[in-house]
């Protein structure tokens, strides 16, 4: 009977062990920190000059990837930034589980800009004097993987502000970053805490607003176009609502025009709309195109 309890006995520390193998070891963070997670985030933040950097964490032994973890050694070594090797689980318990691919970066989380340390547009230029500036609006934008998702367009497609209402917003967080491909560490993201009256005031400026809608019937008192038949010699502010609601009546009611994407089949009911990113992809597509053309 005493061997069977030694040898029970024997297991379960055995067991305990393991447990505590398996157990994360927990970082100390530095305060008022954040963890961004994944390669063009992390590379892109030790690229630029706008966040404090703490630490940089790599993967231990990363295989394939080991030429991409000494160009971040040099990076974070030319910073000042101390690297730590540590195994997957410390980084997988470091960013609460989300696709690190084994790098993440402690660092100051970063901020809105407001509007007033934006520097002004010179819409005055004598040469050029319908100058063809694109802003991107957005009001209550909330999933951080749609607003990623929106800022990684808006940049690639040539926006030239994009600047979001404060209220009911979703914050640059590390998983915006990490869906905008690292977009949010080199573009500038501003934002207002009075929509209307920046709305009101471009409008006085010379600028055109357009709001989006997904169904033409759901406009109230604004003509609507397809965003094909859409032609723009001015400054112009594309302004996108919520995932779930759209545009408020308010908003809607200060735009000039509405842009709606004709869809390419009957409809399903049900099946309606498009992804408010994907759909802000396509009417940034089709009216910056026409950018490109002026400028040739």
């Amino acid at each position: 009977a005493n061997r069977e309890l030694w040898s029970w006995r024997e297991g379960d520390f055995s067991k305990a062990r393991k447990r505590l193998e398996r157990k994360p070891v927990s970082i100390e963070r530095t305060k008022g920190s954040e963890i961004l997670f994944g390669i063009a985030p992390c590379a892109l933040a030790l690229s630029q000059s706008r966040r404090d950097l703490f630490r940089l964490f790599l993967k231990q032994s990363s295989g394939s990837r080991r030429l991409v973890m000494s160009e971040f050694v040099l990076q974070a070594t030319a910073r000042g930034v101390p690297v730590h090797h540590v195994k997957r689980r410390e980084l997988d318990a470091l960013c609460r589980g989300q696709v690190h691919q084994g790098v993440c970066l402690e660092a100051t989380p970063l901020r809105f800009k407001s509007l007033e340390e934006a520097e002004k547009p010179d819409l005055g230029d004598e040469e050029n004097p319908n100058q063809q500036l694109i802003w991107l609006v957005l009001e209550q934008i909330q999933d951080p993987m749609n607003l990623g998702a929106l800022l990684r367009s808006a940049y690639f497609l040539g926006v030239d502000r994009v600047v979001t209402s404060q209220r009911n917003s979703c914050p640059l967080t590390p998983t915006v970053s990490k869906a905008s491909s690292g977009a949010m560490e080199v573009f500038d993201v501003y934002s207002t805490d009075d929509l209307r009256s920046f709305l009101k005031a471009k409008t006085a400026e010379g600028w055109e607003v357009v709001g989006t809608v997904s169904k033409p019937e759901d406009a109230e008192n604004v003509p609507v176009i397809s965003c094909l038949e859409f032609r723009w010699n001015k400054p112009v502010i594309i302004v996108i609502g919520s995932e779930g609601d759209g545009l408020s009546l308010e908003t809607q009611l200060l735009c000039h025009r509405m842009l709606a994407i004709p869809p390419g089949r009957a409809l399903h009911p049900g099946i309606e709309s498009l992804n408010v990113s994907v759909a802000t992809g396509i009417l940034l597509h089709s009216i910056c195109s026409q950018k490109l053309r002026h400028g040739d």
